[in-house]
């Protein structure tokens, strides 16, 4: 899984790293907020986010609120990384989309936890997704089976899906209409 680290303190952005590196993860690491965001408008982006609150060009916060208004079908799991702890800080940290809040100075294995946390949640929404997908196509599929198929009464050509009409024998060659397909009927099967 990649995650993305935005901390303009370099000894907590490599003590981060190191600990995720060891771990196991992939990890881009930047010092700034607007270099994070262009991370972020990448073609895959990481699936998690680390981000300090006080950076340089984009605060943590602010990146926040926009990675949260982004239209994508996963989010991307941002992690608050702090040294604000008043209950205010917080709250306004989740207010912000923050699906996480740890601040520092971080404990190794909180931060372990709280990384593993985020993995099941982003893999649970990515199977939520292609399930979602899934089901869509599949009422697709059946939407075009409600429709009704127009028979012409007096040459019996078929409306195809796509505005033609042709012979029953001349749909099926060119299956460009979804709610024909070819089967044996059970006559024909038995022959």
């Amino acid at each position: 899984m990649k995650i993305l680290i935005a901390e303009d303190e370099y000894t907590t952005r490599l003590m981060v790293q190191v600990c995720l590196e060891n771990w196991g993860y992939s990890i881009e690491s930047v010092e700034d907020g607007k270099t994070a965001w262009n991370i972020i408008n990448q073609k895959n982006p990481p699936q998690i986010a680390v981000l300090d609150w006080e950076m340089p060009g984009i605060s943590g916060i602010e990146l926040c609120k926009k990675i949260k208004s982004m239209d994508r079908s996963s989010p991307i799991h941002v992690i608050l990384l702090t040294a604000r702890d008043s209950k205010n800080d917080i709250s306004q940290g989740f207010e912000a989309g923050a699906d996480d809040y740890i601040t520092k100075p971080f404990n190794d294995d909180e931060l372990g936890a709280r990384i593993r946390v985020a993995e099941r949640i982003v893999t649970i929404q990515s199977s939520l997704n292609s399930s979602l997908e899934e089901l869509r196509e599949a009422l697709d599929m059946v939407q075009s089976f409600e429709e009704p198929v127009a028979v012409c009464s007096k040459c019996q050509k078929i409306g195809a899906f796509d505005g033609s009409w042709r012979s029953p024998e001349k749909l099926l060659e060119y299956p460009v209409d979804p709610r024909f397909i070819q089967l044996d009927c059970p006559s024909c099967k038995t022959k």
